[in-house]
Parts: structure tokens; C-alpha cells; sequence
């Protein structure tokens, strides 16, 4: 059964999600803001060119996406190996030696 505190956080992230939903909020990002600012400067010019450009929106989001999921899983793999060899050894300390 939830804590109060539980059911408190709940309905914190609740309302972290839903207020900037209902006040019709701009979900930017920080870095896209920072890209106007910078070719904003008198005289920018940009170093290179991407080498190839997705053909929509949706396709960039999918590779964001799987570069995220294939971050996590590296980082689940390495934490769930690092807590594997930990037990291991736990358990190597707890048995008799012979």
C-alpha cells in the first residue's frame, strides 16, 4: 500500500506534467534556444555541414530515441554487472574456506 508521502509525490509529478500541458507551454530545449542565440552573432558562420540530414522530424526523434535506449542499456548492463560481481563476492566471503 502507497505512504501518503507516496501518494503526495504522485500528484506532484502529476502536476509537473499537466500544468505547462494546460497553459499551452513551449516544450523547447535548451540547446535549440542556445542555437538561435549563437547564429543570431553578427558574423557566425558555421564550421561544417551535417553530412546527412533526416528527412523529417519524426526520423530524428527515432534516432534520439534509440541512441537513448541504447545509452540506458549500456548503463543498466554495467550497474547490473558491477552489483553481480558485488554479490558474487558477498557471497565468495561468507562461505567457509576449507
Amino acid at each position: 500500500m502507497m505512504s501518503k508521502r507516496s501518494y503526495w509525490m504522485l500528484l506532484g509529478v502529476v502536476l509537473i506534467v499537466l500544468i505547462p500541458l494546460i497553459r499551452g507551454g513551449e516544450f523547447g530545449g535548451a540547446d535549440g534556444q542556445a542555437a538561435d542565440l549563437v547564429e543570431a552573432r553578427e558574423g557566425f558562420a558555421p564550421i561544417f555541414e551535417p553530412i546527412w540530414e533526416p528527412p523529417s522530424g519524426e526520423i530524428e526523434s527515432l534516432f534520439f530515441s534509440l541512441q537513448a535506449a541504447l545509452g540506458a542499456l549500456i548503463v543498466g548492463y554495467a550497474i547490473g554487472r558491477a552489483r553481480g560481481r558485488r554479490q558474487a563476492l558477498d557471497e565468495a566471503a561468507r562461505r567457509p574456506s576449507a
